[in-house]
């Protein structure tokens, strides 16, 4: 079991930490999703390729490493697709299209991935998927689709006919989801439908660190220059423990994901319950540290102008994105036998 990053990935971590915080700082998050941004982040530093066969054009690397970059653009609360296809690309190299994955690699596709089924007939694929994270800024969905006696994976081009999308008020103001109807849309058929879900928990979870971080880094920073009563805040007992719990939830949450990432690539056998475990205490750990380092800051906390309520919402959301906790502790019984 390796839980420390490796040189390798610790050069990772800092490249795509030092491109984020030029590129990407929190004003130009509230602005929302920049195509220039997301074009840089591939042409610079190839992240949507990392983990894409380098016979199809990517790095070739393991969850391990895409786990070391979505913590970064977690702590950064990156707007836009990169997550959405980050799950697509996990997808597509279980049912590897050269064409698809090369375009991803090379970040001149950006993709998203659907769980809900779709109903295939011949080349034409129907139904609707009531939530499709990014669904407006991807160029493609990936999806499973019923056909004959079993499942394949399919591909349908968002823009194409067929496909009518409508962007939804969701509560994470930096990343936003949509509904996608397709009547008949044009779709190719990429292999069967591989079982992925284990490893978009783990990816998630990366994410959920990484806004876990930021959020504590943030609070801690400003409880060393807030003063009340002649006393900087974090002096106070009441906050030094609030701080040291939180300081505790992401110590473990850290544990948690470098194991499941590992497992990932490592040990398949360990997968499952590892992938449960993460999305079970780190989904629930990223919204209590969120929520503390909101409330932390006081009445500044709660208004429009900080950022607080950024990281609040983007841990929310993310929370329930594959799931709530409960479906993860329950899956997470079952493996234990208990």
């Amino acid at each position: 079991m390796k839980l420390v990053l490796d040189e390798e990935q610790r050069q990772l971590r800092e490249a795509v930490r030092a491109f984020l915080r030029a590129a990407s700082p929190l004003p130009k998050v509230r602005q929302g999703y920049d195509p220039q941004v997301y074009a840089r982040l591939n042409g610079e530093l190839g992240l949507s390729g990392l983990i894409v066969p380098e016979e199809y054009g990517g790095a070739g690397a393991g969850l391990a490493e895409l786990a070391v970059a979505l913590e970064e653009t977690g702590a950064a609360l990156l707007p836009g697709p990169f997550l959405a296809t980050a799950f697509a690309a996990i997808a597509l190299t279980r049912a590897p299209d050269k064409e698809l994955l090369a375009a991803v690699a090379e970040g001149r596709t950006t993709a998203t991935l659907a769980q809900a089924p779709l109903d295939l007939d011949g080349p034409a694929a129907s139904g609707t998927l009531a939530q499709v994270l990014s669904g407006m800024e991807a160029d493609v969905l990936v999806a499973p689709a019923r056909a004959g006696d079993g499942g394949v994976l399919v591909a349908v081009e968002l823009a194409g006919p067929g496909v009518t999308r409508t962007p939804l008020e969701t509560l994470d103001l930096t990343r936003g989801q949509a509904r996608v109807v397709l009547d008949g849309a044009p779709a190719r058929v990429l292999g069967p439908a591989p079982e992925v879900g284990d490893r978009l928990c783990v990816a998630l979870a990366a994410e959920q660190l990484g806004v876990m971080r930021a959020a504590l880094d943030a609070i801690v920073a400003y409880a060393k220059i807030r003063v009340t009563f002649g006393r900087f805040i974090g002096s106070y007992q009441g906050v030094k423990h609030k701080l040291a719990d939180m300081h505790c939830k992401l110590e473990q949450a850290e544990s948690i994901v470098r194991y499941a990432a590992w497992a990932a690539d490592e040990s398949p056998d360990e997968l499952p319950g590892a992938a449960a475990l993460a999305q079970a205490y780190v989904g629930r750990a990223c919204f209590e540290v969120a929520r503390d380092h909101l409330l932390l800051h006081g009445g500044i906390g709660f208004t429009w102008e900080h950022d607080a309520h950024l990281f609040y919402k983007r841990a929310k959301a993310d929370e329930v994105l594959l799931g709530p906790p409960r479906i993860h502790r329950a899956r997470l019984a079952q493996l234990l036998e208990l």
